[in-house]
């Protein structure tokens, strides 16, 4: 009798484990084969992310040190990821570098995550809530994540970025802004900006050029190649959060522009220049002979734009099979 009670209570085991083991395969079954063998390593997946954030209280996007006081937005990623309780030790890579007061709206990173006791990876819809729950209350939210394979690179992989530059003209105060765009965009006091010109001014950026003039110097100046490819840059009438509801005479304006990668604060430089010829303070030819100089010190003291208005909206990817 005794041994009739082991041998059922054995198969019993044997039969929930069966059970739980089809009903794992009948969730996964839509995975290929690569994804699958992904996820059984070791029990470690590389997640892609997608994410926003306003960038006005962060140091910028990447982690700061811990005797520093004002955090970058990494670190709170890396601490809602931890609360997730890992096995493995949390680290994220950045695909795009957003400095002090800049903000995105579609940066992305990715990490590798290994759940306690043998867990099953987190569903990507899971995974989203599960962050965002961690993240509250601070002003940065998790809008997509995928499983992807263990060589992937968020930031080597990136094929393209975009950026936008929200501009406001008629800006007497500061106190003229509506709420919703305060430190949102750059507030120019005057109305009237030369649209045609800077359009005539942004053409001559799009191309292969070599970019030195409009890049600040930092610590990896000597290691990045200044010749960038711009496919886009363009001007276009924007439009006020709150537009319908606010009725002061303000005009918002959008500077778009689309690279593969930048240099260290090149957007925020182009995007003076191009104002200050919307402006009258910089000819057309000014421009072309800034680009022409190749020379970071070419470019005029106190030109650049303030980072309040600057967004990164796009990192794109190609997808082939499972990325």
């Amino acid at each position: 009798m005794s041994c009739f009670v082991l041998f059922s209570g054995i198969n019993l085991k044997l039969g929930l484990r069966l059970a739980v083991w089809k009903i794992k395969r009948q969730q996964n079954r839509s995975l290929s084969l690569k994804q699958w063998s992904m996820i059984m390593h070791n029990g470690r997946v590389r997640y892609l992310i997608f994410f926003q954030y306003l960038g006005t209280k962060y140091s910028g996007v990447m982690k700061a040190p811990p005797h520093q006081a004002v955090k970058g937005v990494q670190n709170y990623l890396e601490d809602a990821v931890r609360s997730l309780r890992p096995v493995n030790e949390v680290s994220l890579s950045i695909s795009s570098r957003t400095d002090t007061g800049v903000h995105a709206l579609g940066n992305s990173a990715h990490f590798d995550l290994q759940r306690q006791n043998g867990k099953p990876p987190f569903a990507e819809e899971v995974l989203v809530d599960a962050l965002n729950f961690h993240l509250r209350p601070e002003p940065i939210r998790i809008t997509r994540a995928y499983r992807v394979p263990g060589g992937f690179h968020a930031r080597f992989r990136a094929v393209s970025r975009t950026y936008v530059y929200r501009l406001a003209t008629g800006v007497t105060h500061h106190s003229c802004t509506p709420l919703t765009d305060a430190n949102l965009c750059w507030g120019l006091r005057h109305m009237d900006l030369d649209v045609g010109a800077m359009r005539d001014a942004a053409s001559l950026l799009v191309g292969t050029h070599n970019f030195s003039s409009f890049r600040a110097l930092n610590s990896e100046t000597p290691f990045k190649d200044p010749v960038k490819t711009l496919e886009k840059v363009g001007l276009e009438l924007g439009d006020a959060f709150v537009h319908k509801h606010f009725h002061r005479d303000i005009q918002f304006w959008e500077l778009t522009f689309k690279s593969r990668s930048f240099l260290y604060k090149q957007v925020r430089r182009m995007t003076g220049a191009l104002v200050a010829v919307g402006q009258g303070q910089m000819s057309v030819s000014g421009v072309k002979e800034l680009l022409e100089a190749q020379d970071s010190q070419a470019y005029p003291h106190n030109l650049t734009s303030p980072p309040e208005g600057l967004f990164l909206t796009r990192v794109e990817y190609h997808r082939s099979g499972a990325w």
